[in-house]
């Protein structure tokens, strides 16, 4: 690694490879406007080749998700050690984690502009201790920040309620969302409604048989739990009605036993494990649930409205940024296992209104969550910032800003 910087170089420091995903086409973005971009996260020969895909240099920290102690310490001495060699002008930082250790590193070492991404809020559904030491942490690494910029505007203020950050800090750029939706990834082509039926006959699921849909990790803050109650509470009206789960179980924050063990036991329940592709997955579902507990912006949604499909969830932090009630999907009390098998129930029984809801959640993505929103905005953001530190931005080439991203922007800079 080269000891002195060559240009404005950026480091965006996240937990493990899948967060590097969130951010597809935004590291690139970043590289293509000048800035030198790096990227560090926990070892893998995923996150390196997703790195390098976008252009950015991959750098191997021992980041784990979970709290633990001693490898904590050496990643936190691990990353003070990158930024005293590596020298960037920027730091973004992602997770409670990568927040905690790679925003101390930060401050620290002296980064000279120092960015917080907030994607959710685990502390939300935790508690005693756990709560404490959660909130604590998130508390940590937005004052390490100079700028904390939130995935959706629920969150924010969720975030400022708790105290986690100063409202004059935090940013939302345009509708939220971590990078919005490329949505021509999940449109439904001839090509992904045929893969789709293949799908169909190969989980052994009849062609007429309603398929209730779920996307994710399969765990206990999703609502895993919920969404089997309201599966089995609609079986008896629909009698050929499936569950797809799009996703594998985890040992963080797992369902219970008890009810892993229904699940996996139900010959109607189809759980596909890890998807690398999940758009064909989407034209296999007739609606999407997500009876999520929390969220930051679900990406899911935007993902399945860009498939054209209507979403019913939780009325949660995050979801009620990406659905319109009773316009793209519906939005139902949190933690009502009969509420959303009802708001599932009438989609299932009047298609009709599913296409409607399904071609609003198009148009909705198409107009308002196109990634270059969130690069543009998060660019110009921070080419605001080595400004304000007196730091030379020539070499970057930028477009001028979406009109709500500069308002977003400069509500922080005040």
């Amino acid at each position: 690694m080269e000891t002195q910087p060559r240009g404005l170089r950026v480091l965006h420091v996240v937990t493990a490879s899948m967060s590097v995903s969130l951010m597809r086409g935004q590291l690139k973005f970043l590289r293509e406007a000048g800035f030198e971009v790096a990227v560090a996260a926990a070892p893998g020969e995923e996150f390196t080749a997703k790195a390098r895909a976008e252009g950015a240099q991959p750098i191997l920290v021992p980041l784990t998700r979970e709290m633990a102690p001693l490898r904590d310490l050496v990643a936190l001495f691990r990353v003070y050690s990158i930024l005293r060699r590596m020298r960037p002008v920027i730091i973004n930082f992602g997770t409670p984690k990568a927040g905690l250790i790679a925003g101390l590193a930060a401050r620290l070492s002296g980064v000279p502009c120092r960015v917080y991404t907030l994607r959710g809020l685990r502390c939300e559904t935790a508690r005693g201790l756990k709560r404490q030491l959660l909130l604590f942490t998130e508390r940590l690494a937005c004052a390490c920040a100079h700028r904390v910029v939130c995935v959706s505007e629920s969150l924010r203020q969720k975030a400022v309620s708790l105290r986690i950050a100063k409202a004059k800090r935090t940013v939302v750029f345009a509708y939220g969302s971590s990078n919005g939706v490329d949505a021509g990834l999940f449109r439904p082509t001839v090509e992904r409604l045929r893969m789709a039926m293949i799908l169909r006959e190969e989980k052994g699921i009849p062609k007429d048989a309603p398929i209730i849909g779920f996307v994710g990790r399969l765990v206990a803050d999703k609502g895993i739990g919920d969404l089997f109650e309201a599966y089995l509470t609609l079986r008896g009206r629909f009698g050929d009605l499936r569950l797809l789960l799009v996703g594998e179980f985890e040992e963080g924050d797992p369902v219970p036993t008890a009810i892993r063990e229904r699940i996996e036991r139900d010959p109607n329940v189809t759980i596909t494990g890890f998807v690398k592709d999940t758009a064909p997955y989407y034209q296999v579902m007739d609606v999407l649930a997500l009876p999520t507990q929390r969220e930051g912006f679900p990406s899911v949604i935007l993902e399945a409205h860009a498939a054209g499909k209507a979403v019913v969830a939780y009325r949660a932090t995050g979801t009620v940024d990406a659905i319109v009630d009773g316009v793209n999907g519906i939005l139902v009390p949190q933690g009502d296992a009969m509420e959303l098998a009802e708001a599932l129930s009438t989609l299932i029984s009047d298609r009709g209104l599913v296409r409607t809801m399904g071609r609003n959640g198009q148009e909705r993505v198409e107009r308002e969550f196109q990634p270059m929103r969130i690069w543009s905005a998060l660019a110009n953001t921070y080419v605001r910032m080595l400004e304000e530190k007196g730091i030379s931005c020539a070499g970057i080439r930028l477009e001028k800003a979406w009109p709500c991203e500069a308002e977003n922007v400069q509500e922080a800079l005040r």
